[in-house]
């Protein structure tokens, strides 16, 4: 059976598929317009004015973190991969227990509207709020890259659509629905937008996980059964030699595959502690408290999801199976697509799909607007106006910046249409950990830390990452590459973790040791008291 013909059997009907996801797009712009009235301030504009609640806010967490990565990218991965699948669901939780207990408190007390915030609160402005910058916007393009790969493999399914051409322009339209609901709802707008599709995407995930515990007798033993089965029967000798029930099918073997396995593990626990649009959520609550709350009900909405997606992926395996999954238009993000079409054909299919899509509509939403106020609140309005500028000013060129990165989104996404998306958004966790984390830490715990360990930890985790990156065979060297025609990978590890995130962490106490205690005793214990105590967390930082 040819690939077409995959596609169209998975597909059912367009028309419907359409329907749903375009009733979906109606239903979230009319609530972003609703929500959004007032959006003039640069506080309503980039943090909703701080009206969450720590449940909203936590639920937006939850439907900004459950990315295109956890519904695609995972249920793909265990259907394909079975155990070592499962590490990246794992790895995406507990890198929760680090936001909880070592950032979200401090981070909300101490900052406004971005990580700059904090991260120059004691330490030098302009060079310390441009590495910030640079590193935010950075770190949202991997992800903006993972979420527009997701988008193009989902609606490939959808519609059909096997040309490179047709799918490109299904990147393009994702992109400029992504800056619409920016420009339209600011922060308040895609807040909402994100808890309607926290709330669709976790009912959509369990409906299916009890349709597929149902179809096996609730008995779960008999779906790893039938996976295992049906990934040996494949007719690629290479799936059918995987044993899914055992660790080691996708990172077992060499020395150099069990590395890169602890690499991506290190990226993922550490990333999401350093993702930019993730911190930025802690700045929707009124209260220290409420953010705490709010990471609370995350951990819970977000671990309940991971769960489902150990049925979902090995459901796949067991009632799809490898060859068809790997066949489709968008290959292994087609995993869960295909299983809804089995479980409850053209309609399940249609609103899983909308689901999913919404999932990446949302979540690429609240990137753009994290990388767009941290450009026209750190670079335009602190260093380059020297905070001589209005908060209208300040929203406009969000607004314009939103525009810019969308279009550069577009592009990229093009590019990596086709790669897993859960691997493209282990390589932003990779670059979050080690250009952000090591430089929030210190900021909030190490009294002696200064600029200089700052921009050295900032700028050699970032450097480091993405040029390991470059040079890995995720992008060059292998038949799964980037590029796979072409041949530079020296460095043999698929994610850089396990070398940049250590070396940031160097960078930062050797730059603050080489350079003087050149930093202001008074500000620092001002940073201290605020961390602890939240007084003063209001004020703009402006000393």
């Amino acid at each position: 059976m040819t690939t077409t013909l995959l596609a169209a059997e998975a597909v059912g009907n367009p028309v419907a598929n359409i329907g749903i996801f375009s009733l979906f797009v109606v239903v979230t712009m009319i609530v972003v317009i609703r929500a959004s009235k007032k959006n003039a301030t640069a506080d309503e504009f980039f943090t909703g004015g701080r009206g969450f609640s720590g449940p909203q806010n936590g639920i937006a967490i939850a439907g900004d973190y459950l990315s295109a990565a956890s519904f695609l990218g995972i249920a793909g991965a265990i259907a394909v991969y079975g155990y070592d699948g499962f590490l990246y669901s794992i790895g995406f939780l507990v890198a929760w227990l680090v936001a909880l207990l070592l950032v979200a408190e401090l981070l909300r007390n101490t900052g406004r509207f971005t990580m700059a915030d904090v991260l120059s609160f004691r330490l030098k402005q302009r060079p310390v709020r441009v590495a910030a910058a640079t590193s935010t916007l950075t770190v949202s393009l991997f992800y903006l890259l993972a979420q527009m790969a997701g988008a193009g493999g989902l609606v490939a399914l959808l519609l059909n659509v096997t040309s490179s051409a047709g799918q490109a322009v299904v990147i393009a339209v994702v992109g400029v629905l992504m800056i619409v609901y920016v420009l339209v709802g600011g922060m308040k707008g895609t807040t909402w937008v994100q808890i309607i599709k926290a709330v669709l995407l976790i009912a959509g995930a369990g409906l299916m996980t009890i349709m597929v515990l149902a179809k096996f007798g609730a008995n779960f033993s008999e779906i790893l059964g039938a996976a295992q089965t049906a990934i040996s029967g494949s007719a690629d000798k290479a799936v059918a030699a995987r044993d899914v029930l055992a660790p080691g099918a996708q990172y077992g073997g060499s020395v150099t595959s069990q590395i890169n396995f602890l690499s991506l593990a290190i990226a993922l626990v550490l990333g999401t502690a350093g993702l930019p649009h993730v911190l930025m959520r802690f700045y929707t609550v009124p209260t220290a408290k409420e953010a705490r709350r709010s990471v609370v009900w995350a951990i819970a909405l977000i671990g309940a999801f991971y769960l489902f997606t150990l049925a979902l992926g090995y459901g796949a395996a067991a009632i799809v199976g490898p060859d068809r999954i790997l066949a489709a238009p968008g290959k292994v993000n087609s995993a869960a697509p295909l299983l809804a079409f089995e479980l409850g054909g053209v309609v399940l299919l249609g609103i899983i799909s909308a689901v999913a899509f919404a999932t990446i509509l949302a979540v690429v939403a609240g990137l753009t607007i994290t990388a767009s106020a941290s450009f026209a609140h750190d670079i335009y309005a602190s260093v380059w106006k020297k905070n001589q500028v209005t908060e209208a000013e300040q929203v406009k060129v969000s607004r314009i910046t939103a525009v810019v990165l969308g279009v550069v989104a577009i592009g990229l996404g093009i590019l990596a249409n086709g790669q897993n998306v859960a691997f493209l958004v282990a390589l932003a966790f990779a670059v979050a950990a080690a250009a952000n984390l090591p430089t929030i830490i210190y900021s909030l715990y190490w009294r002696r830390f200064n600029t200089r360990g700052a921009l050295w930890s900032m700028y050699g985790g970032l450097i480091s990452t993405i040029v390991l990156i470059v040079f890995s065979p995720a992008v060059s060297g292998s038949a799964t590459a980037m590029m796979p025609g072409v041949d530079f990978a020296f460095f043999p590890l698929a994610n850089p973790g396990i070398v940049s995130i250590p070396l940031a962490f160097i960078l930062g106490v050797v730059g603050t040791f080489t350079s003087p205690d050149d930093e202001d005793p008074k500000v620092a214990a001002e940073m201290e008291v605020r961390s602890l105590t939240g007084i003063g967390a209001e004020k703009a930082v402006s000393h």
